[in-house]
């Protein structure tokens, strides 16, 4: 008997030698040994077997252990008005400089039920503030919002990262219902609002927000998405008329909005260049966003998760303009040519081939969206990758690629939960409260394996933003989860014995944070792995800046290339892992 090219009894003799834990799970219906990634050395079987190489990592719940003791307040009302499931994002960040990942978390505001015309979601009472949390590097967080300035304005709902003035500190800007405020970090524990002085408020309803260099001048610029034309007033009724079968409107019940680009000028001065830039041209029903350089022509181009209407690749034309190419590239729809719910969104290379791929997470019975780049267009592939199987009874928010086992292939991790809190009257095989989604990557297909990775994974959440970042710095990336009128959640991940090498990037010339700059990496097997600096993706989140490799069980990486967004590339030879190395930009490219 084969299992792909390979005999099962030899497989069976490399188990029992203890080399590899073989597993049984099902796959397209069937149980096989599985495979992929049995690691000799530094050496990998083909892909045709699927064993593991190590132990799969646990994940544990730590959030009590940690102190991180917030609840998001969704100020929920019999009216559902649409702000109130639709938020909030969270970040991860080190705010202090001290080399440990911070947590940031954006909060609602009172709604009044109804709410009377000319009001605004009240932010005073404490329970509603946006919350910052420092890690205190023994495992703990401590509550430091009102030192650091940062309890927030109205109803927020996401978060964008990264240090716009290049004094080396993290800022952030916080999105919302009717207004944006972005906060300079003083470098002393304490964040200045800055907004009005940086003319970035925008209004409407902002909700995904990146920092990018888009026309590589060395200054990150500012791109927030907009859901759509909505207020309090539009107090629309949709459901069924029965004791609590009022429900939240569909999208299509509301108008789309343009995304705003904001051009940093340097000096804490932004200059809003929406209609110059060809931004405001193509509105939408914006929710995450991503970026990275889908065509390799060395300019970052972003792409808009929308809900219900065609999803948004914006192509950076070098000369500060972008033209919408999601129809003509391939990603705009689903397989079938509808549009879907799109609301969390990643940008990264899942397949190791130098290009970067598209996911989007959808509401239940749509499927998750993978889009398989082919050299600057797109392919749906999320059946064949097994990305539809795992998601179509499924609702995802926050997601990323991640390679959680370190094992030199980036995995998949969702939030999940349905936008409707009743759905269950209407639709009885669905849920409102539903676990995260693991889906390990098999090099071809993703396989769930939330069921076995730890209880964490199996309770049910009402997922909204997700952040990633390594909270311990073991080289394993941790997840921290913001529920919709819930507590947050800490998934600390348990690690293997893979290694790992995480880059940490200082720029000079360019960007002080290195957004943009685009890394390659060759373990001592001859591997290649692609990845771009950014904090931005999944669901109106920021996630830690670092790049994370996993090198399985090479201890060695062969070379490190890192192109800077000024065009400088840097070469380093013969690097050891499990380490954190900072590259800061020089004239000498070695």
């Amino acid at each position: 008997m084969l299992v792909g090219n390979y005999p099962t009894q030899r497989i069976r003799s490399v188990v029992r030698r203890g080399l590899v834990t073989a597993l049984e799970m099902k796959i397209q219906g069937r149980f096989r040994s599985l495979e992929t990634m049995a690691i000799f050395g530094c050496y990998v079987l083909p892909a045709g077997i699927l064993i593991a190489a190590t132990q799969l990592p646990i994940w544990e719940d730590v959030s009590v252990r940690a102190g991180l003791n917030f609840r998001n307040e969704a100020s929920h009302t019999s009216r559902k008005y649409l702000p109130e499931t639709m938020g909030g994002g969270v970040a991860m960040l080190d705010y202090d400089g001290d080399g440990n990942v911070d947590i940031f978390l954006v909060n609602g505001a009172k709604i009044l039920d109804p709410m009377p015309k000319g009001h605004a979601p009240d932010k005073s009472d404490p329970r509603f503030w946006n919350r910052l949390f420092r890690n205190n590097g023994n495992g703990t967080f401590t509550d430091v919002t009102q030192q650091a300035g940062l309890k927030g304005n109205g109803y927020s709902m996401g978060v964008a990262v990264a240090d716009f003035d290049n004094d080396g500190l993290p800022d952030l800007y916080v999105t919302g219902v009717g207004q944006n405020t972005l906060y300079r970090n003083n470098g002393n524990g304490s964040f200045t609002d800055v907004t009005s002085t940086a003319g970035v408020a925008g209004a409407g309803w902002s909700t995904g927000a990146l920092f990018i260099d888009y026309d590589r001048d060395g200054l990150l610029d500012l791109f927030v998405s907009r859901y759509m034309t909505w207020s309090f007033a539009q107090d629309l009724f949709c459901g069924t008329i029965k004791p609590g079968g009022r429900a939240y409107c569909h999208p299509d019940q509301f108008q789309p909005i343009s995304h705003l680009l904001f051009h940093n000028e340097g000096h804490g001065r932004f200059h809003d260049v929406s209609k110059e830039s060809g931004i405001a041209d193509f509105p939408g029903k914006g929710l995450g966003v991503a970026m990275n350089d889908y065509d390799r022509d060395g300019w970052p181009d972003i792409i808009v998760a929308n809900d219900s209407v065609p999803e948004q690749l914006f192509h950076n034309l070098q000369n500060g303009h972008f033209e919408e190419v999601g129809i003509s590239s391939g990603m705009a729809y689903d397989e079938d040519g509808n549009s879907f719910a799109g609301m969390g969104v990643d940008f990264a290379d899942y397949d190791n081939d130098g290009w970067p791929d598209i996911f989007i997470d959808s509401l239940a019975k749509q499927k998750y969206a993978l889009f398989h780049n082919r050299g600057g267009t797109f392919e749906y592939v999320s059946a064949p990758a097994g990305i539809a199987v795992n998601s179509v009874a499924h609702s995802g928010w926050g997601a990323k690629f991640i390679d959680y086992d370190n094992d030199g292939l980036r995995d998949l991790f969702i939030g999940q939960s349905h936008v409707m809190d009743n759905i269950q009257l209407s639709q009885p095989d669905l849920r409102y409260l539903e676990p995260p989604l693991l889906l390990r990557n098999l090099t071809n297909r993703f396989l769930d394996v939330s069921s076995i990775s730890g209880t964490a994974l199996r309770q049910a959440i009402a997922a909204r933003g997700v952040a990633f970042g390594d909270i311990n710095n073991d080289g394993f990336v941790d997840v921290v989860i913001n529920t919709n009128d819930g507590p947050a959640v800490l998934l600390k991940n348990g690690g293997s014995t893979n290694h790992w090498f995480v880059v940490n990037t200082i720029g000079t010339k360019s960007n002080r944070d290195g957004i943009g700059a685009q890394l390659y990496l060759v373990t001592q097997d001859g591997k290649q792995q692609y990845a771009i600096v950014s904090t931005a993706s999944s669901y109106l989140s920021a996630s830690d800046k670092r790049v994370y490799f996993g090198l399985g069980s090479c201890s060695t990486v062969q070379l490190l290339e890192v192109r800077w967004p000024s065009g400088l590339l840097q070469s380093f030879h013969e690097l050891h892992s499990d380490r954190i190395f900072t590259v800061r930009e020089s004239d000498n490219p070695h």
